[in-house]
C-alpha cells in the first residue's frame, strides 16, 4: 500500500488575552464585563488589536452571535485602559456589523488609524480595490454616522450583512446610506459597496428587498439638496424590516 502524504494541519484559531491579570474594579463593573465580553472569551477571535501603554484596543469576532438573535452583529469593539497603580481597569464595548465600524469606532477613541489593521489570515479579504477604498473611508468617517439598522446573514448561500447608516451632518451627500458586504464562498473573498436613499423608509425597503433576494441595483450616492423628505424624517420611527431567518 504506497504511503499516504500527511494531511496539512489547520492554523489554529487565535485567541484573545485582555491581559486582566491583577487587576480588579468595582464589583459592578466586574460583573458588566462578565456579562458583555468575558463571559464568551473562548469564542472571541482577534481579527484586529493594539496595546498602547494602559489601552488596549480590540476587534474580535463573536462565533456565538450566530446562535443568537437571527441577524445579530457579530463583531465587537472593546477598549481597555487599565490603573495598574490602582489594580483597577475600565472598558468600553459596541457590537457592530463589520469590521470597519469596529475599527472607527476604536480610532475615535484613541487608537491610531494604522495601528488597527486587520488580520489578513482571518475572514475573506476584499474582493477588489473599490472594497479597500470603502472600507478605509468608513474606518476613517464612520464617525461621520450614526447606524440605525443592520441584518446579518451567515447563510452559506448567500452571506450577505446590509447596514443603515444616517449622516449625522444634514449637508452630506445622500442623507442615508445603505453598506451591502457580500462574500463569495467560492473565492472566500468579500465585497463591499454602498448607495444613498433619501429616506430611512427606502433605505430599510431596499434591505429589506435585499434580504428575501428581490432587491435591484443600489442607487448611487447623490446630494441631500437633490432630494426631497419630510422636516425630521431621519428622527421618525419606521419599523424595521423582518429580514431572513437562519
Amino acid at each position: 500500500m504506497p504511503p499516504t502524504e500527511p494531511t496539512p494541519a489547520r492554523p489554529s484559531i487565535p485567541r484573545v488575552d485582555f491581559d486582566l491579570d491583577g487587576l480588579g474594579a468595582d464589583k459592578e463593573k466586574c460583573l458588566d464585563f462578565y456579562r458583555k465580553v468575558g463571559v464568551h472569551e473562548d469564542m472571541l477571535v482577534p481579527l484586529a488589536e493594539h496595546h498602547d501603554g494602559p489601552h488596549s484596543y480590540y476587534v474580535l469576532f463573536d462565533r456565538t452571535a450566530t446562535w443568537g438573535h437571527p441577524g445579530m452583529p457579530q463583531v465587537l469593539a472593546v477598549h481597555l485602559q487599565r490603573d495598574h497603580e490602582k489594580q483597577t481597569f475600565s472598558f468600553e464595548r459596541n457590537q457592530l456589523p463589520l469590521p470597519a465600524l469596529a475599527q472607527s469606532w476604536l480610532v475615535h477613541r484613541g487608537c491610531p488609524h494604522d495601528a488597527i489593521g486587520l488580520d489578513p489570515k482571518l475572514g475573506p479579504p476584499p474582493a477588489d480595490a473599490a472594497t479597500r477604498a470603502l472600507e478605509q473611508r468608513l474606518v476613517g468617517d464612520g464617525d461621520h454616522y450614526a447606524m440605525g439598522y443592520s441584518y446579518t446573514s451567515d447563510d452559506p448561500d448567500d452571506m450577505v450583512i446590509v447596514v443603515v447608516l444616517r449622516a449625522l451632518d444634514e449637508h452630506a451627500t445622500s442623507p442615508f446610506r445603505v453598506v451591502v458586504d457580500e462574500v463569495d464562498t467560492e473565492t472566500w473573498t468579500h465585497t463591499l459597496r454602498e448607495g444613498g436613499f433619501g429616506t430611512v423608509g427606502e433605505a430599510l425597503q431596499w434591505c429589506d428587498d435585499r434580504l428575501t433576494g428581490e432587491a435591484g441595483p443600489l442607487p448611487p450616492v447623490r446630494p441631500a439638496d437633490a432630494v426631497s423628505r419630510p422636516t425630521g424624517v431621519a428622527r421618525a420611527h419606521v419599523a424595521r424590516p423582518s429580514g431572513r431567518s437562519r
